[in-house]
């Protein structure tokens, strides 16, 4: 049997308020009890925060199981693959928005200010203190609150309170706003940018040093000291990524989406892939087919 495709969601197909296509909130329970499709492997072409309150479960994010528990709020950009399985008795709160709608409500802010939509490197699930859980929830409550009313500066405000929550998880867990040297951080980010959109074209270190302006022994260097790892390990990371990715959600078979991804040697991208998982891609089809991926895919 071929492989499901992987559903890519907008807002418009949720519950929505007013055929509002930019933001939506919700407490947790009734999200999950009218979108039944959440339960499946799927990905959303909008930004996305989880609170939870209350229930236990498992969510998993790009390949990577996580513990679902009171206090773990979790923050994931669009493209992110993700499913849950969730007690009976989960409760929190939900909202997602567009790129447009929350950096429209301000002139010097931007989405990427924030580590964990600005970088692929960073985890999507935060725990939270209590002091910080309480602050957090005061927020989310508001804003499910204020998204059910139909007042004067309705957007204004809830793009304030997005902004509040996004500084607390910020505050709660700023591992890149720890690093002391800002140009090194500037320049992480504009190397991961560059990454995220040619990554399927350009695959040597030297290629990103040239746009970047700076010497690959100075990338390194830099990339080293901000997050402990090599330029050509961000670059694979990347990589490996979107080759899982595919390998799971596409009618493609292996040499197809080394190729796709800019492998033209079959033997290669397989040594590549296994050199940077540890098994090849079809051992790593075999593991996720009949699995909780609800894949079918002959191999």
């Amino acid at each position: 049997m071929k492989n499901i495709e992987l559903p890519i969601y907008s807002i418009s197909e949720f519950m929505v308020l007013n055929n509002d296509a930019d933001f939506y909130a919700n407490m947790l329970y009734p999200h999950v009890k009218n979108h039944h499709f959440t339960n499946l492997p799927h990905k959303h072409d909008f930004f996305l925060t989880i609170l939870f309150t209350n229930g236990s479960g498992k969510h998993e994010v790009d390949f990577k199981t996580y513990t679902v528990e009171r206090g773990a709020i979790f923050v994931l950009k669009p493209g992110q693959m993700h499913f849950w399985e969730l007690s009976a008795d989960v409760d929190g709160y939900v909202f997602f928005h567009s790129r447009i709608f929350f950096e429209s409500g301000f002139h010097a802010l931007s989405i990427k200010d924030f580590h964990f939509f600005n970088s692929f490197q960073s985890s999507p699930i935060y725990k939270l203190t209590d002091i910080r859980l309480s602050k957090i929830e005061l927020f989310m409550h508001e804003l499910v609150e204020e998204y059910r009313k139909s007042e004067i500066l309705k957007s204004a405000k809830i793009q304030c309170l997005i902004s509040l929550v996004y500084t607390e998880i910020a505050r709660e867990n700023g591992k890149f706003e720890n690093i002391s040297n800002k140009t090194y951080l500037a320049k992480l980010k504009l190397f991961e940018d560059l990454i995220e959109s040619n990554f399927k074209e350009l695959k040597l270190v030297k290629q990103y040093a040239t746009k970047l302006n700076i010497s690959e022994k100075h990338l390194n260097r830099i990339t080293k000291s901000c997050i402990g790892k090599t330029s050509t390990q961000l670059i694979a990371e990347r990589n490996i990524l979107e080759a899982k990715r595919m390998l799971i959600y596409s009618n493609l078979n292996v040499s197809q989406i080394g190729e796709a991804l800019g492998y033209f040697d079959s033997s290669y991208f397989v040594r590549f892939f296994k050199k940077n998982t540890g098994i090849t891609p079809l051992v790593f089809i075999r593991k996720c087919t009949f699995s909780n991926y609800g894949i079918k895919k002959q191999v």
